[in-house]
């Protein structure tokens, strides 16, 4: 029984985080907030804001570091006119 060719498909993950876990820190003093005094829900605002900025750059430069161009010849699904 012959080995299988080396898989050409790459999976990235996008690395760890700690901006995810402010947002919803920002989110949840938006909240507590409402109810309990607002200076918490506008330090939650802007919290939320540069962490959600800060995750959305991050992420933007980890896509811009992603290959443009996956050959296709071992996909394990055949694409559509391709037999």
């Amino acid at each position: 029984m012959s080995q299988p060719p080396n898989a050409t498909e790459r999976i990235y993950l996008a690395g760890p985080s700690l901006l995810p876990v402010l947002f919803a820190i920002g989110l949840a003093s938006i909240v507590i907030g409402i109810y309990a005094w607002w200076p918490y829900s506008v330090a939650g605002a802007l919290l939320a804001l540069f962490s959600l900025v800060g995750w959305l750059r991050s992420n933007r430069d980890e896509i811009a570091r992603m290959p443009t161009h996956q050959q296709t010849e071992t996909a394990p699904i055949p694409l559509s006119g391709r037999e």
